[in-house]
């Protein structure tokens, strides 16, 4: 009797677990075949510097079969209004996000919380400044090595030697983890070469205005750290209002490369924002293809650019994305 009762439950155990599998296949299943929607928040969505960004993202969407939704937005400043666009697209059906995150903790908790209900994709940067994203998969280029790449260029126009030169930073993302990682890197450099640092406008909560760059003490060079200060500083440089000074900075659009081109910016550092875009939704795709799949961090690559060798064969694939 021990032994039929013992029999018995193995059975129903069996069973059960063989109805689960079965459960867990059909959903899988309808996974595969329907499509999955994911939206993507990221600052000033309708800028030109995401132009390749969104290129990436639409050859990503063929190739995994995923609706892409790109919210419109301003400058988002708050965690608080970022948090309320990514309920307000997870309530629209979104089953995952891709999100540039607004900088601090308080970002970062809200995120913590709504990871729990569907996944979450960084993109340009992880969500604090004091440390390693530990939390969340990030798609970005090397900021850190950006940095260094844009001192390297400018030591090298000066044959190693920029004892007593000066120079100023200017960032319109001040306060992101990409932005200070790119001005570390920057310094890190020059640390030990008798480069002055005059003046900064990269600290946290920081935006300058339009004002700003004319306002400043003269430095030899201005020092642009993302996109929307470079096409500041190519404009007021177009104009002769730097007092002479040249302009070296990070930047990923159009506006960026003309003013490289017409001589108001002498380097030009660009991130592989078309990989961004790509990457970001590749890793979301799979992790909703698979509920096993952990989405993993991807760094993207970045390209010097220089006035002589703009339009060079080698700069062809990266100009043709940013124009898209």
């Amino acid at each position: 009797m021990k032994n039929n009762k013992k029999w018995f439950i193995v059975t129903e155990a069996a069973l059960a677990v063989m109805v689960l599998v079965l459960v867990f296949c059909m959903m899988w299943e309808k996974n595969k075949e329907s499509s999955h929607r994911v939206s993507v928040i990221v600052q000033d969505s309708d800028d030109s510097r995401w132009t390749a960004f969104r290129y990436g993202l639409k050859m990503a969407a063929m190739d995994h079969e995923i609706e892409i939704f790109v919210v419109s937005t301003g400058d988002m400043v708050t965690p608080e209004e970022e948090e309320s666009l990514i309920k307000q697209e997870i309530a629209h059906g979104a089953d995952a996000v891709i999100v540039q995150p607004v900088p601090g903790d308080e970002m970062e908790e809200k995120l913590n919380k709504i990871e729990k209900q569907i996944p979450i994709m960084l993109v340009e940067h992880a969500v604090s400044t004091e440390q390693d994203n530990l939390g969340f998969p990030v798609t970005e280029a090397d900021n850190y090595e950006m940095g260094k790449v844009l001192a390297g260029e400018l030591v090298n126009d000066y044959n190693g030697n920029v004892r007593g030169k000066t120079l100023g930073f200017i960032s319109e993302a001040a306060g992101t983890e990409a932005v200070m990682k790119r001005k570390k890197g920057f310094e890190d450099f020059l640390k030990d070469m008798g480069a002055e640092i005059r003046w900064s406008f990269c600290g946290p909560g920081q935006k300058p205005d339009k004002d700003l760059l004319g306002k400043q003490p003269k430095v030899d060079f201005v020092i642009a750290l993302d996109d929307g200060s470079l096409k500041m500083a190519g404009e007021y440089s177009a104009a002769n209002n730097l007092h002479g000074a040249l302009v070296y900075g990070i930047g990923n659009s159009t506006e960026a490369v003309y003013y490289l081109d017409t001589g108001a910016v002498e380097c030009l550092v660009v991130p592989d924002e078309f990989s961004v875009g790509y990457q970001s939704l590749t890793e979301t795709a799979k992790c909703l293809q698979n509920y096993f799949y952990m989405m993993e961090d991807h760094t993207v690559s970045h390209t010097v650019l220089r006035r002589e060798e703009l339009f060079s064969e080698k700069n062809q694939k990266i100009l043709f994305t940013m124009s898209q």
